[in-house]
């Protein structure tokens, strides 16, 4: 895999695992919250049915108390007028009393006119639920409440029902009543079904908010990618040019020195020395002074090899180290300009090879905008470690350059001096800070630990 397609992977893959789970969290959590306020409604329901059913028994209860408190065991006066009375006791279509003996005989059943005077203990629902012995054994506990399957009078079809059943002992009979709980559940039904529709609709607008974002952030990488591709390119191809430019530069200096000083000092050593050659052939008694000028020619050719050597790369940087090279550079410096340079070294963890070279190339960048630049009258370079890292500093007392470091900051095109400075610290990713006023200027390099040289171990003895 490609670098920018896993930059796009590390950029999508965590925004969609992200969405995901939030979609999937708020779906969940919204399911749970639901689910449990429809579970509270669905208990409020019941609880509200329980008492009504137990409202609806007392209010039974009370209508026959007369009747059956002044009634002895045997009394079957009094027990038609209480079938009446219970009879007569409907609420609705699906609403009346029922009335069973502790042996399961049917004595009240205002809906269903075959049960009186059959024995139904034996009836079972069809979930299995013995209906009658069930509601005698809570009678006989003193009153209780079960849930059962039975048929529903206003329909014809079995529902579930809740009854509350309650004992006239004296007579060991069953008195109960119950409501129908198909309502409960289809209100339930509504609710959940409600309940789908919402996530549905919730995962539908958290799909269209999150999958525009997706693919926004995807076109946005790929967009941003390709345009830092291209500032890339760019960038490179500039750097490409540039290095062919110095090269050329570079080059022509070199031929322009070898031109205009080894080559020209050497046809003057060869001249000097046919002069001198004919003088001895010749007997000529200043021969002798001939053969000086001709070494002394060759002596100025051998200086300027020694100059042009020591700018490509000095040899004092890799025998005696950076202060030393540094120091040698500001001597040269010196004696070639007359402004006096001081080396103050403060102290140093040793860096690398191409470390020093670095610190040694922004030295001599630095010193040659002082000349051209500068009009300075001194110039300091120090050298110290803060932390394990190492900078440099080197300042002058000349008129500064603003508006050339406001310039560069923009891409200053005007020269290779800055930028070249900068590019060899980014190499290290190291900082170049210049301060620079009318008093002066001063260009610190710092550079992290990761430019130090590794230290080896010292030997066993």
């Amino acid at each position: 895999m490609q670098l920018r397609h896993q930059i796009l992977a590390l950029a999508i893959l965590p925004l969609v695992l992200t969405i995901t789970l939030i979609t999937a969290f708020t779906t969940w959590q919204s399911s749970t919250l639901a689910e449990s306020s429809i579970s509270t409604f669905e208990r409020n329901m019941l609880r509200a049915r329980e008492t009504e059913l137990l409202n609806l028994t007392n209010l039974a209860l009370s209508a026959i108390k007369d009747v059956y408190e002044k009634a002895d065991a045997n009394d079957e006066s009094a027990k038609e007028q209480v079938k009446r009375i219970l009879t007569s006791l409907d609420y609705g279509q699906d609403g009346y009393f029922f009335v069973y003996d502790y042996d399961g005989n049917s004595i009240v059943h205002p809906r269903q006119s075959f049960r009186p005077g059959r024995n139904w203990l034996a009836l079972v629902d069809p979930d299995g639920d013995q209906v009658i012995a069930n509601l005698i054994a809570k009678a006989k506990e003193g009153g209780g409440l079960h849930q059962y399957k039975w048929e529903k009078p206003s329909s014809g079809v079995m529902a579930d029902k809740l009854s509350f059943a309650a004992g006239l002992d004296k007579w060991h009979w069953m008195i109960g009543t119950g409501v129908y709980l198909d309502d409960v559940f289809a209100q339930t039904a509504t609710a959940k079904a409600d309940l789908k529709k919402s996530i549905r609709r919730t995962f539908v607008i958290v799909t269209l908010i999150s999958v525009p974002s997706v693919l926004l952030v995807f076109v946005t990488c790929m967009w941003i990618t390709f345009h830092e591709r291209r500032m890339a390119d760019g960038k490179l191809k500039l750097l490409t040019q540039r290095i062919i430019d110095t090269q050329e530069e570079e080059r022509a200096r070199l031929a322009r020195e070898l031109h205009d000083g080894v080559s020209q000092n050497l046809v003057g050593v060869r001249y000097s020395f046919d002069l001198a050659s004919r003088k001895v052939k010749a007997g000529a008694a200043d021969a002798d002074a001939a053969i000086d000028r001709g070494i002394d020619a060759l002596n100025d050719a051998i200086k300027e090899v020694r100059e042009l050597s020591h700018e490509l790369r000095p040899r004092m940087l890799d025998d005696l180290g950076l202060t030393a090279a540094l120091t040698s550079l500001g001597n040269h410096f010196e004696e070639r300009t007359g402004i006096p340079v001081s080396v103050v070294p403060l102290g140093c963890d040793t860096l690398k090879p191409e470390a020093n070279t670095a610190l040694y190339r922004i030295a001599q960048e630095a010193l040659a905008n002082v000349e051209r630049h500068a009009a300075a009258s001194r110039v300091t370079i120090k050298i110290w470690s803060t932390k394990g890292r190492v900078r440099m500093a080197i300042s002058d007392n000349g008129n500064g350059f603003t508006k050339r470091v406001e310039a560069a900051s923009a891409n200053y095109s005007g020269g290779l001096g800055l930028r070249n400075m900068q590019e060899r610290m980014a190499h290290f990713r190291g900082i170049l800070l210049i301060q620079t006023n009318e008093n002066g200027t001063t260009l610190t390099a710092m550079f992290p630990k990761s430019a130090n040289a590794t230290k080896k171990p010292p030997k066993a003895a």
